[in-house]
């Protein structure tokens, strides 16, 4: 006898147990939103014929629609059956009216945002046809060009791709009937336009976004010397994917970005490098929550490219600039001969810019420094966050450290810093050497 819980099985869209052949259960009240085919063959009338057809259309993901394969005819009792469960309490439900449709209809969908997306394609000066018909290089050429002509800005982009993703969900709910092979080229076509966009700008998780760009950009640049290079670091964050590689600003040859640039597609280049630094600004910016004028400025620059107001050249020399402070930003521990996280604390006690004399700042380092020794050595305890006691430890060690801020801190200011420190402690310290600043060597 099989003992396995099959039902949680098939539910589970993960699960390699895909079918199912169902005699008397899991017809009705049977919840599982990841099946989309059902095959009836056998009678069905009323409610359990109307909920054995609710079983494939449910909302899951992507998913758009169910297929319904009907082997003994049993449709010619879904109008009884929606009679009576369609049309009362407001139903609106009309003679003649169906609860399923053939899969025509989906056809005449699929064609429609076909026509949409080659009719904003055309507008752009993008020949699908020739597209289609091109070869070898020549392909790649023309499919680069035509991703040029769709990052005229973020709205160009993202209207492409909510049309591309539209004609997938519709291809895809056609499939398998051969009804979707006249359309697979026009699909297929529309996908890799959509996939080459998107690998211009890699998701952005913190764990994994630093080695996915630097690998986009040094695949694009592997025949000439314009890298973003990693170093040998890689750090481990808390619900992220361990190894993203660190990018080391301070070693990218800006000369050569800019001579790539004028080489080369500018749009397309403008996007990289965008995607780049906005992976490495959001890496940055948890690491030092003070950071967060310089996400301002970058989200600034993006919104007059968009807008129109800065052409593409401007907006590539801008960002290249916007680099160039980023790198001495991320030096700047080095200066003050601090840590990134002892850094991120002594920024939260000297900003906004407290006027301090060079003794007070070497003051306010040190207390830093100590009470960063003192949170790892003692009170950053595996879970604190969960426990009350150690909470109330770890602020009561704050306190006590920030007690030894110069005079110039008042009152008031002492307990904006202590309430800063501690939010800042919570967020970025997850117990017994877990932290967003843990390092694997």
């Amino acid at each position: 006898m099989n003992k396995e819980d099959l039902e949680t099985k098939f539910k589970d869209p993960d699960d390699l147990f895909r079918i199912v052949f169902v005699c008397a259960m899991w017809m009705t009240g049977f919840d599982a939103p990841a099946c989309s085919t059902i095959y009836l063959d056998k009678p069905m009338r009323n409610h359990t014929l109307m909920q054995t057809i609710a079983r494939a259309n449910r909302v899951f993901g992507e998913k758009v629609n169910g297929l319904i394969v009907d082997y003994i005819g049993v449709f010619r009792d879904l109008q009884k059956a929606l009679a009576i469960y369609g049309s009362a309490s407001g139903g609106s439900v009309q003679e003649g009216d169906l609860p399923v449709k053939d899969k025509q209809a989906l056809v005449d969908l699929l064609k429609a945002a076909l026509d949409e997306a080659t009719s904003f394609c055309a507008a752009l000066g993008i020949d699908l046809t020739q597209l289609r018909e091109a070869e070898g290089f020549d392909r790649i050429r023309r499919l680069d060009d035509a991703v040029e002509a769709i990052l005229i800005n973020d709205g160009t982009k993202q209207k492409y791709l909510s049309l591309a993703a539209n004609v997938a969900r519709l291809y895809k709910a056609i499939l398998p009937d051969q009804a979707a092979n006249a359309f697979a080229g026009q699909a297929h076509l529309f996908g890799v336009l959509a996939d080459k966009i998107r690998s211009l700008a890699p998701p952005a998780n913190i764990g994994g976004v630093m080695s996915a760009v630097e690998d986009v950009l040094d695949k694009s640049v592997a025949a000439e010397a314009y890298v973003i290079r990693a170093s040998t670091k890689t750090q481990t964050l808390q619900d992220a994917e361990p190894g993203a590689d660190w990018i080391d600003l301070s070693k990218i040859d800006f000369e050569a970005l800019k001579q790539r640039f004028e080489q080369g597609r500018k749009r397309t280049e403008v996007e990289k490098l965008r995607a780049a630094l906005n992976g490495k600004l959001r890496q940055m910016i948890r690491l030092n929550r003070t950071r967060m004028d310089y996400y301002s400025q970058f989200q600034r620059m993006i919104d007059e490219y968009n807008a129109g107001a800065a052409s593409v050249e401007a907006t590539y020399a801008a960002l290249i600039k916007f680099a160039q402070s980023l790198a001495k930003e991320e030096q700047r521990g080095i200066a003050e001969q601090l840590s990134d996280e002892q850094l991120a604390l002594f920024d939260l006690l000297t900003k906004p810019e407290i006027k301090l004399t060079k003794k007070e700042q070497v003051q306010v380092k040190k207390i830093a420094r100590d009470l960063l020794d003192t949170l790892k050595a003692e009170r950053l305890v595996l879970d604190w966050r969960k426990r009350q006691q150690s909470r109330a430890a770890v602020r009561l060690a704050i306190e006590e450290a920030l007690d030894q801020l110069p005079d110039r801190y008042t009152k008031d200011l002492y307990d904006q810093k202590c309430e800063a420190v501690y939010q800042h402690i919570y967020d970025s310290y997850y117990g017994i050497g877990r932290s967003v600043y843990t390092v694997s060597r």
